[in-house]
């Protein structure tokens, strides 16, 4: 039987190296555009920890991480998003 290998990714705010599941996802895709948690392109991680995704240079991280300008709506909708996380142990 072969056993899975966890798939490793790391933080752009606390650089701490992950589970690619127990990470935010946020995908540039050169079609779609910016998505969470989809999509195929240069992608970008942030663990779940209300310190990282609250992190006061996260949008900075991020636009430097996917190589682009994130617009103002998609900040808002990121931050929808991150609120559902806000009681993840970490």
């Amino acid at each position: 039987m072969i056993k899975q290998i966890p798939v490793l990714r790391v933080c752009i705010s606390c650089r701490k190296t992950y589970d690619r599941k127990d990470l935010l996802k946020i995908t540039k895709d050169h079609k779609q555009g910016i998505m969470l948690q989809k999509g195929m392109g240069r992608s970008a991680y942030i663990c779940k920890s209300k310190k990282c995704y609250s992190d006061s240079k996260i949008k900075k991280k991020l636009q430097k991480a996917l190589k682009t300008f994130l617009e103002p709506e998609f900040i808002e909708i990121f931050e929808k998003e991150i609120t559902s996380y806000n009681n993840y142990p970490h």
